[in-house]
């Protein structure tokens, strides 16, 4: 089943306008019971299994709210459209990635170290399962106004891993600044990666000599 936002688009007429269906949508900080969270945890491991078999044009509405054994409409009150939802499982899964980040991996360590380590592991995760990660990220990147806030979450959430991996106490502004540079250039050998114009050692060659342009290496650190 397509979404609202989705229609019948590329198979109905101009005498057959797309259906919209009206829901009062549901944000994240809406969730104020332990039944809504787990409904939300359900609905998002539900989208994160389907685009992990299928990708991107699997993860439709009624498959996601079958497997979660939710109804449609309840679906559409969390996630209004396939978007949110692949946008919403990203963050899930980089915040997952984050917090595996033991603190004591960056003991003794550069800057430049440090960064390498969260960019590699952050690329790992990512080349895990390219079939999700090519949903995921199609849908962060064609996401449109409606979908801002998942968009700019999934963005913070990487700006501040590479922050965090710079600094040694609480990143400065030049830091986040850089930071944000950096996931401009991890996205962009991401996308290179999933259409195959990059191999998987040209991903990480180019974020490393993004990372030593920015912010120098061990013999020569700029920040």
């Amino acid at each position: 089943m397509s979404s609202p936002a989705e229609g019948n688009s590329g198979r109905g007429s101009a005498s057959q306008p797309r259906e919209v269906v009206n829901v009062a949508v549901l944000n994240e900080s809406d969730l104020g019971s332990e039944a809504q969270r787990e409904r939300r945890k359900r609905i998002l491991d539900a989208t994160l299994a389907i685009a992990s078999k299928g990708g991107y044009d699997a993860v439709q509405m009624r498959a996601v709210a079958d497997r979660a054994d939710v109804a449609v409409g309840t679906l559409y009150r969390y996630f209004p459209s396939k978007v949110h939802l692949l946008v919403s499982a990203m963050g899930r899964e980089i915040a997952r990635v984050d917090t595996k980040t033991d603190a004591a991996t960056f003991a003794a360590t550069t800057r430049h170290q440090r960064l390498n380590l969260v960019v590699n592991k952050l690329n790992r995760a990512m080349q895990r399962n390219p079939l999700l990660t090519e949903a995921m990220t199609r849908a962060y990147v064609f996401a449109d106004a409606s979908a801002a806030g998942e968009v700019d979450h999934v963005q913070k959430l990487i700006d501040s891993m590479f922050a965090g991996a710079m600094s040694d106490g609480e990143p400065t502004e030049e830091q986040y600044h850089i930071s944000r540079v950096i996931s401009d250039v991890w996205l962009s050998n991401l996308l290179a990666w999933l259409t195959r114009r990059a191999s998987a050692t040209d991903f990480t060659t180019r974020l490393d000599l993004a990372v030593r342009l920015l912010i120098g290496d061990d013999d020569s650190p700029k920040v």
